[in-house]
């Protein structure tokens, strides 16, 4: 199976020559390996140079290149935990397939090895933003060619001249593919290049990881506390009628990685746990009237403000001011909608939290970020409990830093009123956004409109796509149509001629051995599949070795699959539109929309 090319080029502009702030240029390398028993190969691109340079088997090239570059930028996808093994490998003479068995098939990770690779400097740039996600998963979302090469890595041979020229064009793909992924994601690059060169840190720990860059800002060292449960509540905290949440986090017996308990706050269903709340009303929608105001009470900044203002931050930090300094500047950049401006503060103020119960972080403090959980929901239920005073207050969702709601107009004063004490008594500030229609599945799964025009999505069915998340979208387009414009799916989904709107993209999965379709047996990792008009298109499955089947999910019982590329393709008389009406209704009816008969 020949692996074509189609992938756009992307713009030179996104991946010109970047400035490093010590008066010099630093090239940015796209790069990536492949690796059988006997062979090896890497494609390295330089875009703006024109350079493609294809590496087979040579090693005293492949170091002469290092060498020329070694002070560059090399830029992978998954490259933090391969790719930069297999080139450090090689430059130190190690056997590339004992190095990939290494990390694939023992699942150790790259850098225990040897220790020979400290000695190796590199400046690698990974452009995988997550773990969940393949480069053949973006490209697929992307609508590109995601056909795999015929070549086994497995291979247990020498491989011949027509099979290495075959994987050499698909590596060179995945290099391509990379810098379309990186074009894609270049605000977190220059976020991360600016961090590095604000706080001084050499330019090789762009191969750091978001939290490992905030760690070392912090100044981080790893400490063992053994206080993980030595758990308390804020003095400003006043639970009132719902004191048994509060007792119940102080619980003993309570003090477990498991802990999750339920409670009815405000008539509502609330799940409490480490996580967070979460409580909703299910299948609810609303649109307000002239008597009422609905609300999203947002705690602005509630972790990291409950982090500063009552010293909960990580106490292996030797610099915790920086931390309010960061926030406070950050604040400043919001209030003067300087969105761009913030980003590199975004990673440091929003990463500080999840680094805090990270074994593997220097910042590690369990202590701590339980406590900033637990306060957190306890003070939010405060809030609850304050504002049920109000005769026309109907809580409609909590949800970690916020609530909505919704009271009459008269009953305003009083909750404004309510919020400012506290406010002033917890340190924290709220913001209120006022909302003019909601369609809620669940806490996590909602859309609603505010009366200024914005639109707030969340959930899988709703979210605002992009190219790096683009499965079935004609669905997403076709609920949010109809409860934000009252356009029928039928409309929607009939009216659209783009095939990439349709597709769903499924990966096979590691504990699965094939993909069946049609009687046919395929060995490929992913797959962009269709509802199909044709009976005789059968479903596809996903195969297990002892003979286990499980269909792939969101697909139709009659389905096709088109791996080629489908950027361009119109609608053709094969794919099944009535099949993406009747799931878009289905997922209606889960917001509480009762099909083509209205509202439950």
């Amino acid at each position: 199976m020949n692996r074509t090319h189609s992938t756009p080029s992307p713009s030179k502009k996104s991946m010109s020559n970047t400035d490093t702030g010590n008066d010099q240029i630093t090239t940015l390398i796209f790069y990536d390996f492949e690796v059988t028993k006997h062979d090896w190969l890497v494609v390295l691109i330089i875009p703006w140079l024109g350079i493609v340079r294809t590496i087979c088997n040579d090693d005293p090239a492949l170091i002469k290149f290092y060498e020329e570059h070694k002070h560059d930028v090399w830029v992978g996808y998954n490259s933090r935990h391969y790719d930069q093994y297999i080139l450090k490998g090689i430059i130190c003479g190690f056997d590339p397939w004992d190095i990939n068995c290494h990390i694939i098939y023992e699942e150790k990770p790259g850098w225990s090895y040897s220790d020979l690779f400290k000695k190796v400097f590199l400046i690698n740039y990974d452009t995988m933003t997550r773990k969940d996600r393949s480069l053949k998963e973006l490209e697929g979302f992307q609508g590109h060619n995601i056909h795999e090469s015929g070549v086994s890595f497995d291979i247990q041979r020498p491989l011949k001249k027509e099979e290495a020229e075959e994987m050499a064009v698909y590596c060179k793909n995945d290099v391509l593919e990379t810098m379309n992924v990186f074009a894609e994601t270049k605000s977190d690059f220059d976020a991360i290049l600016w961090l590095v060169k604000e706080y001084g840190f050499p330019l090789s720990y762009l191969n750091k990881t978001k939290a490992q860059i905030s760690a070392a800002i912090l100044g981080c060292d790893r400490t063992d506390f053994g206080d993980e449960w030595d758990i308390s509540v804020l003095p400003c905290i006043n639970m009132g009628k719902y004191d048994i949440i509060r007792t119940t986090f102080l619980n003993p017996f309570s003090h477990t990685r498991d802990l999750e308990f339920s409670h009815e706050v405000a008539g509502v269903q609330h799940d409490f746990g480490l996580g967070g709340v979460h409580g909703a009303r299910k299948k609810y929608h609303y649109k307000c009237d002239s008597d009422h105001l609905m609300l999203h009470v947002d705690v602005e900044s509630f972790y990291p403000r409950l982090m500063i203002f009552h010293d909960l931050l990580t106490r292996s930090a030797r610099h915790p001011e920086l931390f309010r300094g960061i926030f406070e500047h950050r604040m400043k950049l919001k209030h003067e909608g300087k969105k761009k401006e913030q980003a590199p503060y975004k990673i440091v103020i929003n990463g500080t939290f999840g680094i805090m119960d990270d074994k593997t972080n220097p910042a590690y403090d369990p202590r701590n970020a339980h406590m900033v959980t637990i306060n957190g929901q306890l003070m939010l239920i405060d809030l609850v409990e304050k504002l049920e005073v109000i005769p026309s207050f109907e809580l409609i969702q909590s949800n970690t830093d916020g609530l909505i709601i919704k009271i009459r107009k008269a009953d305003f004063e009083l909750l404004d009123d309510i919020c400012y004490e506290w406010e002033s008594r917890c340190d924290m500030v709220l913001g209120f956004d006022y909302i003019e229609e909601i369609w809620q599945k669940d806490v996590n799964n909602y859309i609603f409109r505010q009366f200024d025009g914005k639109i707030e999505c969340k959930g899988a069915y709703v979210k605002e796509l992009n190219p790096l998340d683009n499965d079935l979208p004609i669905l997403n387009k076709a609920l949010v149509d109809y409860m934000l414009h009252d356009i029928a799916p039928e409309t929607t989904i009939n009216g659209c001629n783009d095939m990439i709107m349709f597709q769903k993209v499924c990966k096979r999965g590691g504990s699965y051995d094939f993909v069946e379709w049609n009687n046919q047996r395929f060995g490929n990792k992913c797959f962009r599949i269709f509802a199909s008009n044709r009976l005789d298109d059968g479903t596809v499955y996903k195969v297990k070795g002892n003979g286990r089947r499980d269909k792939m999910a969101n697909t139709s019982d009659h389905s096709f699959i088109e791996n080629g590329d489908v950027t361009d393709a119109k609608v053709n008389e094969r794919l099944n539109k009535q099949w993406y009406i009747d799931l878009a209704w289905t997922r209606l009816e889960q917001y509480g929309v009762g099909g083509q008969y209205g509202l439950f």
